[in-house]
């Protein structure tokens, strides 16, 4: 299996638009972050999840014509406007699968209606399948995908493991019982927006001491501010087995 971060940055972005803070006015290319996003491969299967408002560079950054499908966390904008992008791929390979909660979905038909309205389709808009994220794992080919829930303050978001493989954005407190899931995780990807307490989002040490908790063999940051830090800097103050991810990282596993 191979995870390759489309984007790691926050809502925003780095830079964002018009900053003058430092972090913003890098020139380490770790430091320029598109909104958070990874691609997972594994045998002949190509699943993205989350698709924002970068989906169709970074799509175009890494070659990717066709997808087996998209999972989604949760309905904020960093997470789906891109999803118009897939008509491209849909003129290609037909429906796109789509893997989200009801609420998710929802979300999608109110803010893209053009794409599952029936009897207001747009021509072009493109075709997609619905598979709804509950409670119970979901087998594709021989991988096998447990959802995971969290919060983002008080919104229930999704997580997911792919095998050994858990990627965690935008979570602020995770119960017990979906921590357990969790547990035996090789390589964990978690949200830590910056170091300053957040009311939605995990922060620097509270990202640390999850870690801590699961001990994983290797674990990423993401959905990574300005606030943060400059990449370099913060990369040298965190522990052995936890790395910030940067965009187009790839990791193997």
């Amino acid at each position: 299996m191979q995870i390759t971060f489309l984007g790691t940055g926050s809502s925003l972005g780095v830079p964002v638009l018009g900053s003058n803070h430092p972090v913003c006015l890098s020139k380490n290319p770790k430091d320029k972050r598109l909104r958070s996003s990874i691609l997972v491969e594994w045998d002949d299967y190509k699943f993205i999840v989350d698709c924002g408002p970068d989906f169709r560079q970074q799509l175009l950054r890494h070659h990717i014509h066709k997808i087996n499908g998209i999972f989604f966390t949760h309905e904020h904008t960093d997470h789906v406007i891109g999803f118009d992008e897939i008509r491209a791929l849909g003129f290609r390979q037909g429906s796109i699968p789509i893997y989200a909660d009801d609420r998710v979905i929802a979300a999608l038909k109110a803010r893209f209606s053009y794409i599952f309205d029936s009897e207001h389709r747009y021509a072009l808009a493109p075709s997609v399948s619905i598979t709804r994220v509950l409670e119970e794992p979901l087998h594709i080919g021989e991988m096998t995908i447990v959802p995971i829930h969290a919060l983002h303050g008080n919104l229930p978001v999704l997580a997911y493991r792919f095998g050994a493989f858990t990627y965690i954005t935008d979570a602020k407190t995770i119960a017990d019982t979906e921590i357990e899931k969790i547990r035996g995780t090789e390589i964990l990807v978690v949200n830590a927006v910056r170091k300053d307490p957040h009311p939605s989002h995990f922060n620097l040490d509270e990202a640390l001491e999850f870690i801590e908790g699961i001990k994983p063999k290797k674990a990423y940051l993401t959905h990574i501010s300005h606030f943060l830090g400059f990449h370099d800097e913060i990369e040298k103050q965190l522990p052995k087995n936890v790395h910030l991810a940067y965009d187009n990282l790839k990791v193997t596993l």
